[in-house]
């Protein structure tokens, strides 16, 4: 099959969850499928400034092309429309021009879209939120696949994504949770809908050498690994080496960023709409009550960040450190209240590490309660305490890890996800053949 996947912003340097999850599944189909991408020239979602160059492109055996964007965004103009349109009765062409403040502003894409999308077998759209997913899905709805990543927000509240999500002919969700939100809250004349998410990588090993010895005479400890029914090597997590690799785990990260004891990660767009600033008042409340700790932020700084001793920016990291971090984390904060995924969440769950979540998220709820490998608070008083059980209890944390590994082992392989998108091209495409 021709597969078409169509996103605000594609590429290796782009962060967002969605993005990401676009990337990989586009990655992935690849090796089986003729997939493009159609996406606009943006790298930062602030501007929308073009800055990768027009025209096709290969980004890891995919091919992608890019087109210019009309105009920039004035960030404040939209922040002031936003809370104008929000509060105030208002017409659909409001909404159209709040759309193009918002952006990405792109005709020169949906001409492209209009002009070659009988050549494709499927096109799917990711994200209901911006311009090419509102207008891209009018084109062929027949073929179109939208992938919501919906969640409570205010601009979900708009008419013109009533019309978003009654088009398209396949629906993919990422969690249980957005299926129940987006189902409670739209007319779906969808004839393919999944569940899927997104396929999350179990570390195979520890590098060995992060397992250090305790002392100085005594030999790095051992790692054993167990066959899994499914064909991955992973830890056997009966065996006492086990706890011993939870306990020296990410030991390369730690040396190299100059962390000794027990920190909590954050990861992602540090910005106060992710929860980080409620999360940096939060630990610092847990700091001062004699709580022991760093709470280390590793990402794209959106907001300053107060310069105290306990807390450590560290940047945005490539794929592997980034991994190394999640491993090497005592445990892993998701303060976002809107999420309809989590990625970090997933890979703290892979890597064996508890996750502490903002339980205003019913996703990130249904991932700690499904998994028996998080906690989730509702205010200060109860991110402290269930921050300090996490912390000193480390029977709990290792149980919590046994649990994370076997969550995303039952739900969020690979096979499991690009078979469930191939059950959803096949109903699209045998659709249009009867018609």
């Amino acid at each position: 099959m021709k597969i078409g996947f169509v996103i605000q912003r594609y590429g290796t340097e782009v962060l967002g969850g969605a993005e990401y999850l676009c990337r990989l599944v586009a990655e992935r189909l690849a090796s089986r499928h003729q997939v493009e991408v159609l996406t606009t020239c943006a790298r930062d979602y602030i501007t929308w400034k073009n800055e990768y160059p027009e025209g096709s492109d290969r980004v890891r055996g995919v091919t992608v092309r890019r087109f210019a964007n009309a105009r920039t965004r004035d960030i404040g103009e939209f922040n002031r429309h936003s809370e104008w349109i929000f509060a105030n009765e208002h017409t659909h062409n409001d909404e159209i021009e709040w759309l193009k403040q918002q952006g990405p502003w792109s005709p020169a894409l949906l001409e492209y879209l209009q002009r070659h999308h009988a050549s494709f077998d499927a096109l799917v759209f990711y994200t209901y939120l911006y311009a090419p997913t509102v207008l891209g899905l009018k084109i062929d709805p027949a073929r179109s696949v939208l992938v919501p990543t919906a969640h409570d927000e205010p601009a979900i509240r708009l008419g013109i994504f009533k019309e978003v999500f009654s088009l398209p002919a396949g629906l993919v969700y990422n969690t249980d949770a957005e299926r129940r939100f987006v189902r409670a809250n739209f007319n779906l004349r969808a004839l393919a809908e999944e569940v899927v998410g997104i396929g999350v990588d179990i570390p195979r090993t520890t590098d060995e050498s992060e397992v250090t010895a305790p002392s100085g005479d005594e030999q790095p400890a051992s790692v054993e690994v167990a066959e899994d029914p499914e064909g991955d090597d992973v830890f056997n997590e009966d065996s006492p080496t086990f706890r011993t690799h939870l306990a020296h785990k990410g030991e390369t990260f730690r040396r190299r960023h100059r962390l000794h004891g027990p920190f909590a990660l954050y990861g992602g767009r540090i910005d106060a709409g992710k929860g980080c600033e409620e999360l940096i008042e939060y630990f610092s409340s847990y700091v001062k009550g004699g709580g022991e700790g760093t709470l280390v932020l590793m990402g794209v700084k959106m907001m300053p960040i107060p310069d105290e001793p306990f807390i450590r920016f560290a940047g945005q990291l490539p794929d592997q450190e980034r991994s190394h971090a999640v491993e090497a984390a005592t445990v892993v904060t998701v303060p976002s209240p809107f999420e309809s995924l989590s990625i970090i969440a997933l890979e703290a769950f892979a890597a064996g590490t508890p996750v502490l979540a903002n339980a205003r998220s019913e996703v990130l709820v249904d991932h700690c309660r499904q998994s028996n490998a998080g906690l989730y608070y509702a205010d200060r008083d109860e991110f402290v305490e269930c921050l300090k059980l996490l912390i000193t209890d480390e029977k709990l944390r290792i149980d919590m890890g046994r649990n994370g590994r076997e969550y995303v082992r039952r739900n969020y392989r690979w096979d499991i996800v690009l078979q469930k998108y191939e059950r959803v091209f096949a109903k699209v495409k045998g659709a249009g053949t009867r018609k």
